[in-house]
């Protein structure tokens, strides 16, 4: 059941020429709303990969003709795209968690969240049935680059003290900075490059400099089959993207 109260020329529809910004302004929604749900990092970045990384770029593939068999995706609004950013939490978190969001409370946060339209309990079952069919069903995270960058630096953290001052939460800082610039999927060849030179990144940040004694490089290049010129490139990258934004993380940067 569709109940819009919003004024039809006010919502942002998916035309080509707003694809970017739309994308941005909906990965933000979904990051602030895995805080607001304060789900698991687990949850938040497979939800993030399963939107972002898949679920947007294979709407560009969608036709009039196939996308008029359900209103959510004819027209594609910002709205709508906010309604499955919800859907991949729900889903993410049925995978990784015993006590998974319920639709009552998604409906709720909807409710509060999503300004230009109001949602049935409906269309939330209705947005996971058609989310799942453009996946083709294969909802599987085991291979994204959270899950690398946690195993990453878990290693590290064994067999280098220094490993114990690589901050996490800077880590996971730099990956939300990635998804909202669309890197994730664009300027890296796979979720363990992309874990790599986040943890790269990351130690340059948050390590002080009189204990960049480790050859962090040497040691990557190691446990993962990467051309260490490729990593600098990467690392040097995120670094850029980094120092464009006005974060905590951009400021510790641009001091040191």
């Amino acid at each position: 059941m569709q109940c819009n109260y919003a004024m039809k020329g006010s919502r942002t529809t998916m035309e080509s020429e707003n694809l970017p910004i739309l994308r941005i302004r909906v990965v933000k929604f979904l990051i602030q709303s895995a805080h607001d749900l304060e789900v698991a990092p687990i949850v938040k970045y497979s939800a993030l990969s399963l939107f972002a990384d898949r679920f947007y770029p294979s709407l560009s593939g969608i036709t009039s003709s196939n996308a008029s068999r359900n209103w959510l995706l004819q027209p594609i609004t910002e709205s709508n795209l906010q309604l499955f950013a919800l859907v991949s939490l729900w889903i993410s978190s049925k995978l990784h968690t015993s006590h998974p969001l319920s639709i009552k409370l998604l409906k709720s946060f909807g409710d509060k969240m999503i300004k230009e339209q109001h949602f049935m309990t409906r269309d939330l079952l209705d947005a996971e049935v058609i989310f799942m069919q453009i996946l083709k069903f294969e909802i599987g995270t085991a291979n994204i680059t959270f899950v690398f960058l946690e195993e990453l630096l878990i290693q590290f953290k064994e067999v280098a003290k220094v490993g114990e001052l690589v901050n996490w939460e800077a880590c996971m800082d730099v990956m939300d900075l990635l998804y909202e610039k669309e890197e994730t999927s664009v300027s890296y060849s796979s979720p363990c490059s992309l874990a790599a030179a986040i943890l790269v990144a990351s130690y340059l940040i948050t390590v002080p400099v009189q204990e960049w004694e480790f050859p962090v490089l040497p040691w990557v290049q190691f446990v993962m089959p990467f051309i260490e010129e490729d990593i600098v490139e990467e690392v040097r990258g995120i670094l850029l993207h980094v120092l464009e934004t006005d974060t905590p993380i951009a400021r510790k940067v641009a001091r040191a």
